[in-house]
């Protein structure tokens, strides 16, 4: 395959695929026909350029990339390609000018290059310069653009424009890339066409339009920090410039614009430090030397780095080579000229020394800064000071903190010059001082010797007269002109610029009549214009995809949606169907309707009516609803950007919301309104609200959720607290509103209150209590003022708000501090929630003692804190905690014994176990009855883990030392040996030590002691047989039956035992014999006891089990005892089954 069919083949891909591969091609075929086979770019061109209308912006740059390229590798392209670049230079597109005006600023010197290279000039040559000196100027007028970008290339634009436009000299600081440019110095003063003088006033022109951008109030930052670098640029390469740019920066340094902030301001400060200094190192700053170093030494750079940047006075030596220097320059960069070298470029070095060696007229600054210096006295300087002071701001300016820095030479004539300088910028800049009448005055002498030079300068202003002069249409006829001998496609490249309409009304002539549209047509009747508009639009729906071919579907979009919003009725319903058949691909027609719709509500104002957008709007949502396959990423879209949302709209939102497989997606559409919409948002919060009490559970806990985020927003705050707690004191209401139930007004209905209802009312306020304590205090003046149903159900349901508030809650303890009346169960209940996993803190342990013993004297608000409390406190309150309820009791003791389930940390009780028991012993029976203390005992020896074997000596031990002896004593002594029979030898000890302290002195206790040495015999023989003869007679007269046994044990001892036996003893013992007759008396006794006491004969067996878990027998349930008679309070099982009867 030859080049040319592989070019064709590319550019036919080209015509038909994506932007990022239709590049790759663009750019392939860019190599073959330039670099490669440039005997192609001719044939091409036409193709090429033919892309310059595509509707990327991306290709539209390739072309003009194109065009620059071609350009440079043939010149004579310039006339067919410069009329193209000048219609993208007024692309649409930002990036596409950009692009076209860096390209103009290469081919503007290839351009200028290529008509100095001939000696005579075509009139296509020329009307191709007339049109790139316009293109020009339009790149001069965007340094007043709106975007920034635009003026920055502009700004680069005009650098380039004066270093072209001006003369290079030996001291020119050239880099290597730019040294074969064309510059001033270049061009034959007796040129035919391009006149050196005027391209230089061009240039000076442009440097002053660049100067007056650069001290523009309004300058953006990216533009001055681009402008500064450009003037450092131009003073480098072009030193006859330097004496406007280091004046430039002098006045940019006093007169920072008002705009930039304090960063830009430092980073404006770091830039135009970096080019003066750049500007310094130049061989031409020497004669500039004390300014840049004053403007230097005032952005902070110190003196021994100035020094270091200042370069050696080296110019005489540079002078002498000047001429040789340009000619070199020039034979090795234009090759072309080479003949004309001696005659054309001996008056360069003339022109280009005039600026440096002869001296300039002063400027305004300069005359009003020598008329300032010799006034500056310290006196008059100290008075400029204070009369200054009156005016100074309040606040230091971003500017001035940021640019300030110590004068360190104060007083010193340099100083003071530099003082008179700043003064004097400041001075022209507000348009006063002697500098500006004194140069306007020499401007208006110049003005009028200028009239004899008239003749001299109307040659120089040739070309300025002929740019103007040369109409649009005039220099495209030139380039048409040739485009018709060369190749037919090139003659259309300037078409949009030429004026189409001149030869129809040059030709215009005579008198015609006046055309009307009326005399010609038929009028047509309502039913054929409905006919005719419906086919018209159903034609223009259904052309949908060739339309999209073409890349008209806007226009398309637009038309239907402004026809359609004149009509009403079936219609617009047809247009509806249509976009909801695939609203997907069709959404830009509905967003195109729906506003269009919405601009007709507007321009009908204030007569109008939104019931058409209404009709749209919901139409279009409840469609989008009803379609689940639609992405849902539309509905949001067309909610949000909907210019007002109405009542049907809203509804359809909350339907969306109510969806269980939408609910999020509906909820953050309906967050993203009330953020974006504040005129209205209260409005849609309350849908959000009202669905925060949702009957669907994922409906409602989404709408928490949501809520919750939008509680922490101050202006939404106060209105969804404020809905809550009107939603909760609906509870104070003896039955349900009809508000629960779905109804518009607040009536109260017959129905009970239910669960369902009160969480109903309480799911929104329970859900920020955590978010707001305060709430709290609302909610207990609720509870006081309700009925009991529902105050069941409140206690129920705030465990787990009441516990993300935690026991360190502030307006928790004051809660419990001025617990209010009625609020005692719920603030109790706050307790036992706090408490139930971890222990109390000091904090809420003081306010409960503080309420218990002030307030309210109920023993139930210790029981959550009880962990807290002091020992005697604990102590002081049980004879109250245990006459509570069974069930209460038990909790108690869990606590205080810490048998309760506990996740947290677990408290350390006030009481030991062993305490416990013994403060149980030690009631005072005038304080609580011996029936309620005898349960509280057995609840102890239920928690055998707790109350061991150990723990139950220590216990026995304590209490058979204290005196008196406690009533259950004896009971706890026989309790504890049925527990564990290992104590068996440490009970003998106890009773033991009994006898010495003359138990017998305590009747109940000695009962007691009685029954437990019949349970342990026959160990408690020998305790027996230390009792005194009457004590012992007193045993048997209680329990007969023991005498015998006990004298066989006697007699079982060793003659010398026996002798140790007293005889009073052994008389007690032997007196059964002396009363033979009567050996069944002692039986019968016993048994009328037991009668009496109604319980059955111990049995350690039973004991085992906890005394809670005992069953009583079938005599025991038949005659319950009211009082707990004195057998109770020895015989543990008695007291058990007294117990259980009750």
């Amino acid at each position: 395959m030859t080049t040319s069919e592989k070019v064709v083949d590319l550019l036919n891909q080209a015509a038909l695929i994506p932007t990022d591969e239709k590049l790759t091609v663009l750019r392939q075929v860019q190599e073959l026909i330039i670099n490669k086979d440039p005997s192609l770019l001719d044939n091409f061109l036409d193709e090429i350029i033919a892309f310059q209308t595509d509707r990327f912006m991306e290709v539209r740059k390739f072309v003009i990339g194109f065009i620059e390229e071609a350009c440079k590798r043939d010149n004579e392209l310039l006339l067919r390609l410069i009329a193209n670049l000048n219609m993208l230079l007024r692309d649409e597109s930002v990036n596409v000018v950009k692009k076209a005006i860096l390209t103009l600023s290469q081919l503007y010197k290839v351009a200028l290059q290529w008509l100095v290279r001939p000696k005579a000039v075509s009139e296509m040559q020329e009307a191709c310069w007339d049109m790139v000196t316009q293109m020009k100027g339009d790149v001069l007028a965007l340094l007043d653009s709106e975007n920034d970008g635009v003026r920055t290339h502009a700004i680069k634009f005009t650098e380039s424009l004066i270093i072209t436009l001006s003369p290079r000299t030996s001291d020119s600081d050239i880099p290597k890339r730019q040294e074969g440019d064309i510059s001033l110095d270049k061009i034959p003063r007796d040129h035919s066409y391009i006149r050196c003088d005027t391209l230089c006033e061009e240039g000076k022109a442009a440097l002053e339009q660049l100067l007056k951008f650069m001290v523009h109030p309004a300058i953006s930052s990216i533009n001055l920090t681009t402008a500064l670098g450009s003037l450092a640029t131009i003073a480098r390469q072009r030193p006859m410039f330097m004496s406007e740019v280091v004046q430039a920066y002098e006045t940019l340094h006093a007169n920072l614009p008002p705009t930039l902030a304090k960063s830009q301001v430092s980073s404006v400060r770091k830039n135009l430090k970096l080019h003066l200094v750049a500007v310094l190192k130049h061989p031409c700053s020497l004669e500039f030397q004390g300014q840049i170093s004053t403007l230097l030494q005032d952005l902070g750079m110190p003196q021994s780095e100035i020094a270091r940047c200042t370069p050696a006075p080296r110019e005489q030596r540079k002078r002498p080579r000047h001429e040789q220097y340009t000619e070199g320059k020039k034979l090795k960069m234009e090759p072309a000229l080479m003949e004309d070298d001696e005659d054309k470029e001996e008056p360069a070095p003339l022109s280009v020394s005039k600026p440096s060696v002869v001296p300039v007229a002063l400027s305004p600054i300069d005359l009003t800064a020598e008329f300032l210096h010799p006034l500056l006295s310290p006196e008059n300087v100290a008075n400029l000071v204070l009369i200054s002071m009156v005016y100074l701001p309040d606040v230091m300016p971003a500017s001035f903190q940021a640019t300030y820095t110590p004068v360190e030479s104060a007083g010193t004539d340099a100083q003071i010059k530099h003082l008179a300088r700043l003064m004097a910028t400041q001075m022209t800049a507000a348009g006063i001082g002697p500098g500006l009448e004194q140069c306007r005055a020499r401007e208006e002498d110049s003005s009028k010797e200028g009239g004899n030079d008239e003749d001299a300068a109307f040659k120089d202003l040739l070309i300025k007269r002929k740019v103007p002069a040369l109409m649009l249409g005039q220099a495209i006829s030139v380039v048409g002109g040739y485009a018709e001998k060369a190749s037919a496609p090139v003659k259309r490249l300037p078409e949009p610029i030429l004026p189409s309409t001149q030869t129809k009304i040059a030709g215009a002539t005579g008198r015609k009549k006046v055309f009307r549209l009326a005399d010609v047509i038929q009028p047509l009747s309502d039913s054929q214009i409905e006919k005719l508009s419906s086919m018209s639009v159903k034609r223009i729906l259904h052309s949908e995809k060739a339309i999209a071919q073409s890349g008209m579907s806007h226009v398309r979009v637009k038309l239907l949606s402004r026809l359609v919003a004149q009509f009403e009725g079936m219609m617009k319903e047809e247009v509806l169907d249509f976009i909801l058949e695939d609203i997907r691909t069709r959404s830009d027609l509905a967003f195109s309707l729906l506003y269009q719709e919405y601009n007709t509500y507007l321009s009908q104002l204030p007569s109008g009516l939104l019931d058409s957008y209404d009709h749209c709007l919901f139409t279009l949502l409840s469609g989008l609803q009803e379609k689940p396959e639609q992405r849902d990423g539309l509905f949001t879209k067309l909610v949000l950007e909907a210019p007002i949302i109405t009542e049907s709209a809203l509804e359809v939102i909350r339907r969306y919301c109510e969806d269980e497989s939408r609910v999020y997606l509906g909820m953050t559409t309906l967050k993203e309104l009330i953020i974006k919409r504040p005129s209205r948002q209260f409005q849609y919060l309350h849908v959000l609200l009202d669905l925060s009490s949702h009957e669907k559970e994922k409906v409602r806990t989404t709408a928490m959720s949501f809520l919750k985020r939008m509680y922490e927003k101050d202006q939404l705050r106060d209105y969804i607290e404020k809905f809550a707690l009107n939603y909760m004191q609906l509870l104070v209401h003896p039955n349900p509103p009809s508000l629960l139930f779905g109804a518009d007004k607040d009536t109260e209905v017959a129905a009970p209150w239910t669960e369902e209802t009160v969480r109903q009312c309480l799911f929104l306020y329970l859900s920020l209590l955590p978010l707001n304590h305060r709430l709290v205090h609302e909610l207990a003046s609720v509870y006081t003022e309700a009925i009991a149903d529902i105050k069941r159900s409140v206690l129920r349901v705030i465990e787990q708000p009441i516990r993300g508030m935690g026991m360190n809650s502030p307006d928790l303890l004051l809660l419990v501090e001025n617990c209010p009346k009625g609020a005692e169960t719920l603030v109790t209940r706050c307790l036992h929630i706090l408490t139930d996993k971890v222990p109390p803190s000091p904090e809420l342990v003081e306010r409960v003692r503080d309420l218990y013993h002030k307030r309210v004297p109920d023993v139930r608000f210790l029981i959550p804190v009880i962990n807290g409390l002091e020992k005697k406190e604990v102590i002081l309150a049980l004879p109250k905690l245990i006459k509570l309820n069974p069930i209460v009791v038990k909790e108690v003791f869990n606590r205080l014994l810490g048998t309760q389930h506990s996740e947290g940390t677990s408290s350390v009780s006030p009481l030991t176990p062993g305490e416990l028991l013994i403060a149980l012993h030690n009631i005072d029976s005038t304080k609580c009855d011996m029936k309620s203390i005898i349960k509280a005992t057995n609840l102890c020896f239920g928690e055998r883990n707790v109350y061991t074997s150990e723990v139950l000596a220590v216990v026995m031990q304590q209490l058979m030392e204290q005196s008196p002896l406690p009533i259950l004593l004896m009971r706890t002594v026989i309790q504890s040996l049925t527990m564990y029979p290992r104590l068996g030898g440490f009970v003998m000890n106890i009773l033991s030590r009994l006898i010495v302290k003359q138990v017998w002195k305590y009747p109940k206790v000695w009962e007691g002691f009685v029954k437990c040495c019949q349970r342990t015999k026959p160990q408690s023989y020998s305790v027996l047989l230390q009792l005194p003869p009457t004590q012992l007679m007193s045993v048997f007269e209680r329990c007969p039956e023991m005498r015998e046994p006990l004298l066989q044990h006697v007699h079982s001892f060793t003659p010398h035992q026996q002798a140790h036996i007293p005889v009073s003893i052994m008389s007690v013992l032997e007196a059964n014999k002396k009363e033979e007759p009567k050996p069944i008396e002692p039986v019968v006794e016993r048994e009328v006891v037991l009668e009496r006491v109604k319980i059955p004969l111990p049995q350690a067996e039973t004991t085992e089990e906890p005394m809670e878990a005992s069953h009583p027998e079938p005599t025991d349930s038949k005659e319950p005892v009211k009082d707990v008679p004195e057998k109770a309070l020895a015989d543990p099982e008695a007291g058990s089954g007294s117990e259980d009867a009750e």
